[in-house]
């Protein structure tokens, strides 16, 4: 009788914890904008920093978020294209391990019914998360495989209007009363908070934005607005301006309604998929990027490619404050699930760490399988470098690497965002030697880009279609 009440009460106990878990799990709304540049809100990314935010564009509503959360000066995308950049989100995985390092290649070797990805961990914790996925998607197969209860579909850029083959129709300024669905998604996102709220089920709701990709869409009053505004001298373009304006109205409308009910137990994430495209046409060409003061844009791993917005808001978080510590795409997968369950996810595969203590100002770093942050783009693409190049960054520091001549570059992009200042040698005698840290970065990226068997660059590979089915070229 002692052994059989002792075990009642152990168990009632495990289930009155296992319920009070359930009745605290937080919700989660990661809102995930497409090419929208580090520099591309009226925020700040650093603190003082007026260079860190848009000289033209205006986003009340982001600039919510920061004023009630965190920002991350250093955060990254998981590469300068879209696709590479979602998978690693959903996955926490580098695009290098996934060997999905490009739009439009073949990823018959993902399976994406089985791999860890955030709506599975958080059904594991609680089975009563209700996940969704709403927008553009961007990724083969659908959100279902990988895990969402409710989504668009596997939605992508020709689903939010996008004229690939006429660049004349891609620029151009036109107006629509739901601009690159901006308002439909931002509807249907509303929908599912206050249908989960009623059934008092926690959510994890993943907006993720066609704007501000080309085509540029925007409401008739926003473009009056901007076309009456001053530009800016790196952002003049009144129909970007209108389009940010558009998108920032509707995650207004997403703040209202968590004010609306009350949803205190709620993270706001928000973000770009990479950086912004760095001009758009009749500007001289890459004179001053759109992402200026930081190098280049899209498409290419310098900072204007792979730099992006990253804010936090949500409960305990301290407002208005920023952090310096580098995070990257696949620690969302982590973080969220420390969050949600307490616990580190333990699995060799996973690139990402948690930032849950960096949130909550217990921490200022962030713990990794690997060190460092590492991008691969093993292509040559004719409207960015045209070199195919790798890059690691730890600290401040982040070298490039370019696999046609193994020539590297060392840069503090701390105090050199515009990636000008090589510190990968020292000049001895007149000749160039690559200096310790040069050095130590380039076998760490090396190695780690060998271990997970990344796609390698060799002339004439393109990684695109069936690329991967019919050359075997991995480190």
């Amino acid at each position: 009788m002692h052994k059989a009440l002792l075990f009642l009460i152990l168990f009632l106990s495990a289930q009155i914890s296992q319920a009070q878990n359930v009745a605290e799990s937080p919700n989660f709304i990661f809102i995930l904008a497409d090419d929208q540049g580090w520099n591309g809100t009226s925020v700040r990314m650093i603190e003082n920093n007026d260079l860190s935010k848009s000289d033209f564009y205006e986003t009340p509503n982001i600039e919510r978020i920061a004023n009630n959360g965190v920002v991350f000066s250093n955060a990254y995308a998981s590469a300068p294209v879209c696709a590479p950049s979602r998978y690693s989100i959903q996955f926490g995985q580098t695009p290098a391990r996934l060997k999905m390092i490009r739009v439009g290649m073949n990823t018959e070797h993902i399976n994406h019914q089985e791999k860890i990805s955030i709506p599975r961990e958080l059904k594991k914790i609680n089975l009563n998360y209700k996940t969704a996925h709403f927008g553009k998607w961007g990724m083969d197969s659908t959100p279902e495989a990988v895990g969402y209860d409710v989504s668009d579909g596997a939605t992508k850029n020709v689903d939010g209007v996008f004229n690939y083959n006429s660049n004349k129709l891609q620029w151009s300024n036109n107006e629509a009363d739901d601009p690159k669905k901006i308002f439909s998604i931002t509807q249907r996102a509303i929908n599912f908070i206050e249908e989960n709220n009623k059934k008092n089920k926690p959510f994890f709701l993943q907006i993720s934005h066609y704007a501000i990709h080309s085509d540029i869409l925007a409401r008739g009053t926003s473009y009056k607005k901007f076309n009456s505004k001053k530009t800016g001298k790196i952002h003049d373009n009144s129909g970007l301006a209108a389009m940010t304006f558009d998108l920032d109205e509707s995650i207004g409308l997403i703040l209202d309604k968590l004010e609306e009910l009350n949803l205190e137990n709620t993270y706001l994430i928000y973000s770009s998929d990479n950086g912004s495209v760095p001009i758009i046409t009749p500007r001289k060409y890459y004179r001053e990027s759109y992402n200026y003061p930081l190098s280049r844009g899209k498409w290419d791993a310098t900072e204007g490619g792979i730099r992006v917005p990253f804010i936090v808001m949500g409960p305990g978080i301290k407002k208005t404050r920023y952090s310096e510590t580098p995070i990257s795409f696949s620690d969302l997968l982590p973080t969220i699930i420390e969050i949600a369950g307490n616990k580190r996810l333990k699995n060799n595969e996973l690139d990402g760490g948690s930032f849950k203590d960096i949130l909550n100002q217990q921490n200022k770093t962030v713990k990794r399988k690997t060190e460092g942050i590492v991008f691969h783009v093993p292509y040559e693409n004719k409207i960015a470098l045209e070199r195919a190049h790798s890059a690691i960054i730890i600290d401040s520091l982040k070298l490039i690497k370019y696999h046609d001549n193994n020539e590297i570059n060392l840069f503090d992009v701390k105090n050199d965002l515009s990636e000008s200042i090589d510190l990968s040698k020292v000049f001895i005698n007149e000749k160039p030697i690559k200096t310790k840290t040069a050095i130590r970065f380039e076998k760490l990226l090396d190695e780690y880009l060998s271990e997970v068997k990344a796609p390698k660059w060799q002339p004439g590979i393109t990684w695109k279609e069936n690329s991967l089915k019919t050359i075997n070229s991995f480190h």
